[in-house]
């Protein structure tokens, strides 16, 4: 990975460094199973694999999950935009099904960089928060007891995720969006 070659070329321990972070807009990056890109563009160029924040062909997409009035929904601002991470999903989903079946992995671009720097794919409480509806605050006071697996699933509202459409990504521990 980039930091241990970073580490190896500066000639710093490992051990030495004690943090990494990377920032960015809200994009979606989409990779298959090797994690080779796969394209969300009707150009089916591979070197297309991410909707960058400012992209806005979900609109309708986040207009229809709105209009859920998920509960979810309270915990981002009272809504998605369609810079947000489940309205360009759906909009993948329901515009290029060859992209949606090939996609393995489902990132937001700064924890992508973070994979890309570290090999860990670890996911953002930030990003998934944020950008993903994943509920960070969920079972709170109940984290010291639960282990990182307990963790990471009690944030997800499946029921939403199945409402709007996207329930095969929370099938399989959720484990194409993290």
């Amino acid at each position: 990975a980039a930091v241990k070659s970073a580490c190896s070329l500066a000639n710093v321990a490992p051990e030495d460094v004690v943090g990494l972070g990377f920032t960015a807009t809200c994009s979606l990056v989409a990779v298959d199973a090797d994690g080779s890109p796969v394209s969300v563009s009707w150009s089916a160029d591979a070197r297309r694999n991410i909707i960058v924040w400012m992209d806005h062909r979900a609109v309708d997409q986040a207009d229809r999950i709105n209009a859920r009035n998920s509960p979810v929904l309270q915990y981002c601002g009272g809504g998605v935009s369609p810079e947000m991470q489940a309205p360009k999903l759906l909009w993948v989903k329901e515009n290029l099904q060859e992209s949606w079946s090939m996609a393995c992995r489902w990132m937001d671009l700064s924890d992508w960089l973070a994979y890309r720097a570290t090999g860990d794919d670890t996911r953002s409480l930030c990003t998934t928060v944020c950008k993903w509806t994943y509920l960070g605050h969920a079972h709170m006071g109940q984290w010291r007891e639960l282990d990182s697996r307990d963790m990471e699933a009690c944030g997800w509202d499946e029921v939403f995720w199945e409402e709007i459409g996207l329930g095969d990504l929370v099938e399989g521990n959720r484990a194409k969006i993290g």
